[in-house]
């Protein structure tokens, strides 16, 4: 009996040391699929805007892990960019009406900044001009934000010709 006791405890004492091992590896990884998807989400944005020959805005929220996408509306035949009365561009989302897409899909990974780029026809990308009707100028050197898992940190580069690079630490 005292043999199978120890045994138990030897069992116990092996889950304990590990449990925080298991946790970290799992939290490592989601931070690592919650970036390749943030990275994902901007590439396919930068392609959108030019495929469609217009602006393009991909605005992630601290807080939450969700991101949205819009689009300069498309209208007329042959198809062109709208704008507001003041030249400044007309957004509308890209899916039906204030859609959110998730960047990732388990807890514990959060957003440090809230984070919008905005993408030209040319597929450089910047930082919403302001005022609006100003053009856009692209990241110099670099836009960067970056998310977290509470132990790790990964930092999400977008160049200003819209490479986008992942570092972990």
């Amino acid at each position: 009996m005292i043999e199978l006791l120890a045994i138990v405890a030897l069992i116990a004492l092996v889950i304990r040391i590990s449990l925080p091992l298991v946790q970290n590896t799992i939290l490592a990884y989601r931070l690592g699929v919650a970036s390749s998807s943030v990275a994902a989400g901007i590439q396919q944005t930068r392609y959108q805007a030019i495929m469609n020959g217009c602006l393009y805005s991909i605005a992630f929220t601290a807080g939450s892990t969700t991101y949205q996408v819009q689009s300069q509306a498309i209208s007329g035949t042959p198809p062109v960019c709208a704008t507001n009365a003041d030249g400044s561009p007309n957004f509308t989302n890209v899916a039906s009406p204030g859609a959110v897409v998730s960047w990732t899909s388990g807890g514990g990974i959060s957003l440090l900044t809230s984070t919008t780029l905005e993408f030209g026809p040319s597929g450089i990308v910047g930082p919403p001009p302001s005022p609006a009707t100003s053009p856009l100028v692209p990241c110099a050197p670099s836009c960067s934000f970056q998310l977290s898992n509470g132990n790790t940190t990964n930092t999400i580069t977008i160049s200003g010709v819209g490479s986008v690079k992942v570092t972990s630490p």
